[in-house]
This record gives structure tokens, C-alpha cells and sequence, in this order.
């Protein structure tokens, strides 16, 4: 009788240490990356990949894609002594979105001297110094330097600030342009210091719509009366907050309107989000271009929302959405499915695109569907983007596997994260 007493004291009591340790194990699950330092890598836990053959796989993605070949090759390329351009092949210019992703990847790779001339670049050739758009960065320009369009294309600014402040923390701040943290503050603090809203195209806005706390797509005119779904980008503004303290309650606010705007941009079966959408989440269309479809830019909301989740875990529709958005790509066939789509799934192109498979691969980060690895093991198997189009492919390419190696990390001083968004 007593042995049995003691048998049973002694399952009770494991049982109750057992509960105890799968919710402290389940807790620590729930928070992001932020709070556990904890970054997956899909390739050696799906794939099982040895670590050596994950650098190897990124070391040649960089090597071939900022210093391969001219012709065929590479996209970033080095003029003076020391700054350096992220070129848009197909077209022949440099934009502020290829600019901040080099900048990203740099900082992400721990490519100081690459950063920095990128940073150079950007900051002579594109950002006004006076007027209107001052601190502002012209989204297009020649290879030469000379402005082509002096608009703003918000994702850009969105980027290079976070690049800045991860360069800030990874690297301590130098002096005058270097001096990432103060830079990265200027462009904040320009987002809001504009005028409120304006039709006419000749006056320059906030970058954020301060009624809706939303991104804008171009800070100027009607262009700042809608969005694009893939600008909003949670996880920077969480960050953004913790550095500013003026506007902390408001990137608050805009990191939380962000997931709420997600949800109601992409399609309820599809998952798949439009190019560009009203406030409400409305697919719009202003130039007739089909941007009320998801085109080029919508493939890049996959990214967001599952690095969102991964860095942060506030959301777990998060998770829903990644599963939803995979199995929906993965019925029309692993290896065949198309780039260019209608948001209720019809087929709007034959082309394969490496930017697509790899903006999907992605969204395996915060996916729990058994085909996720398929998705990575699809990353995985794609060559080094070459050719024409390169230069977009290639950036997703290689923010793909920076994202999916867990390579792509939060980089912070440990004093500032008290101020993390309640």
C-alpha cells in the first residue's frame, strides 16, 4: 500500500514537472527572435545540411552576385575609392529599393566596406540636402549619379533606416555620414515633418499617413492616398520605436495598424496580396498598370509577414496566412507554378521566377505545413540568379537565404530593448 502511495506521489510529482517544463518550453516558443536569440536555419533543420554547406552556399551567392562577372554576373559595382552602386541591370539605373538591400545584406554579412559605399552612394547621389525633400532620397537614378526621378519610393527610406540602426549596433557609429544611428534618425524624423497630405504632385508629404498610421507609396500628390501592401514591414517599426523616442507610441501604432491592414490586403483563400491597395485593404489599380493584382512587388509580403513573426511572434495569424499562402502555391504544382496571378488564383503569366520561389521559401519560417520544405528545399536548388534580370531576382535570392539560413538577425544594444513595444 505505501509503495503504491510513493509510486503515485512520484508520477504526480513528474507529471506536474513535466506540465511545468512544456509550458515554460511553449512560452518560449511564443516570443520572437527578439526576445530568445533564436534564429532557425530551415536548411540544416529541414534539409539537414551541414553548416558548412549552408555559409558555402551564401558565401558563393555573394561573391557571384556583388563581385562575379561584369556582363552576366554581378550587380554591385564599385566607383572611386570608395563608394559602390547596386545596378537594375534590365534597365540601367540604380534604385533606392536595390540600394538598401545591398546595404541590408551588407550588414547582414558583416561587410562593413560595402555597406559603407553603398551608404556613400546613396547619400551623394540620392538623398536632397535642401527644400522640400530634404533627407528624402530620389528613387531613381542613372549609374552616373544623376537623378532621373526625384519622387520617393517609401520602401526604399523603410530599408536604408533599418540597415542604419542595425549598422549602429553591429558596428559602433563613425563620424559625419557614418554616423549610422543619427543618419538613420534624420530619415525618420523627415517621414513625419512633411506636410500632412496633398493632390498636388508638386508638394512633398509624409511618408507615413498619420490619420491611418500607414506607409504611403510615394510621399507626393495622389500617391500618397494609398499604399503597397508590400512596404508594410512590422518588424522595422518595432525596431524604429526603440530609437525613437519622440515618435515611439506612434511606430507603435503603425507596427500594430501594419498586421491589421495585412490581414485585410490578402485574399481569404489565395493568401495572395495585390501590388497596391487603398487603406482599407482594397486592391487598387490608379494607372492601369494591374497593380490590383499580385505582381512583382506582392511577392515580397511573404517575407515580411514571416519575418515579422519570426523576429517578433505578436501575430499568429502570421502562421495561418504563411500555410495558407504555400498550400495555395503548392496545388498549382511545386515546380510550375507561375509569377504573376489574379488575388482569387488565375494565371497571369507562364514565367518561372526566381524572386517568387524565393520570397516563398521564406514564408516556410513561420509555415508549420508539412510541404514547407519542399518550398526551402526549392530555395535551395535554384542557381545563383544570372543575366538581364539579375539584378531583382537576385537581391530576393540572396535575402532569401540570409532569411531561411537565419542569418538575418536583429542586431541591438541590450540597454535599448527595455524600449520594445509593449
Amino acid at each position: 500500500m505505501k509503495l503504491k502511495i510513493y509510486l503515485s506521489i512520484l508520477l504526480l510529482t513528474f507529471f506536474l514537472y513535466s506540465s511545468k517544463l512544456h509550458t515554460l518550453f511553449a512560452q518560449e516558443n511564443s516570443k520572437g527572435a527578439f526576445f530568445t536569440n533564436k534564429y532557425p536555419n530551415l536548411f540544416v533543420d529541414l534539409l539537414h545540411k551541414s553548416e558548412l554547406e549552408v555559409k558555402a552556399k551564401i558565401d558563393n551567392a555573394f561573391q557571384q552576385l556583388f563581385y562575379g562577372d561584369d556582363k552576366n554576373q554581378r550587380v554591385y559595382y564599385p566607383v572611386e575609392n570608395d563608394m559602390a552602386y547596386i545596378e537594375d541591370i534590365l534597365h540601367n539605373d540604380v534604385r533606392t529599393e536595390g540600394m538598401s538591400y545591398g546595404m541590408m545584406i551588407a550588414v547582414q554579412l558583416n561587410k562593413k566596406e560595402e555597406f559603407d559605399r553603398l551608404w556613400k552612394w546613396a547619400k551623394t547621389f540620392m538623398q536632397h540636402k535642401s527644400g522640400q525633400r530634404k533627407d528624402y532620397f530620389a528613387w531613381h537614378c542613372k549609374t552616373n549619379g544623376e537623378i532621373i526621378d526625384s519622387n520617393s519610393a517609401s520602401d526604399g527610406e523603410e530599408w536604408f533606416v533599418t540597415a542604419l540602426l542595425l549598422a549602429s549596433a553591429r558596428w559602433g557609429d563613425g563620424e559625419g555620414i557614418f554616423n549610422y544611428k543619427s543618419e538613420a534618425l534624420k530619415i525618420l524624423n523627415a517621414m513625419l515633418t512633411k506636410i500632412d497630405s496633398s493632390d498636388s504632385r508638386k508638394v512633398v508629404t509624409n511618408m507615413f499617413n498619420k490619420k491611418v498610421k500607414q506607409v504611403v507609396f510615394v510621399p507626393a500628390g495622389e500617391a500618397d492616398d494609398f499604399t503597397d501592401p508590400s512596404y508594410h514591414v512590422p518588424h522595422f517599426y518595432e525596431l524604429w520605436a526603440i530609437y525613437d523616442n519622440k515618435n515611439r507610441d506612434f511606430w507603435c501604432d503603425v507596427a500594430k495598424v501594419s498586421r491589421d491592414f495585412l490581414k485585410k490586403a490578402v485574399h481569404p483563400e489565395t493568401g495572395l496580396a495585390p501590388d497596391y491597395s487603398k487603406f482599407d485593404g482594397t486592391p487598387f489599380n490608379p494607372w492601369g498598370g494591374g497593380n490590383n493584382n499580385f505582381q512583382y512587388d506582392a511577392w515580397r509580403v511573404a517575407m515580411n509577414i514571416a519575418t515579422d513573426y519570426l523576429w517578433f511572434a505578436k501575430d499568429k495569424w502570421a502562421v495561418e496566412q504563411s500555410n495558407r499562402l504555400l498550400n495555395f502555391f503548392y496545388s498549382k504544382g511545386i515546380k510550375e507554378y507561375p509569377d504573376l496571378y489574379t488575388l482569387d488564383g488565375k494565371p497571369l503569366s507562364n514565367n518561372r521566377s526566381t524572386g517568387l520561389i524565393s520570397m516563398n521559401a521564406v514564408a516556410a519560417l513561420a509555415s508549420t505545413n508539412d510541404n514547407r520544405k519542399e518550398f526551402v528545399e526549392e530555395l535551395w536548388n535554384l542557381p545563383v540568379p544570372e543575366g538581364q534580370g539579375r539584378y531583382y531576382d537576385g537581391m530576393l535570392y540572396l535575402l532569401a537565404l540570409l532569411q531561411v539560413s537565419g542569418n538575418f538577425q536583429i542586431y541591438i544594444p541590450d540597454d535599448l530593448k527595455k524600449n520594445i513595444c509593449k
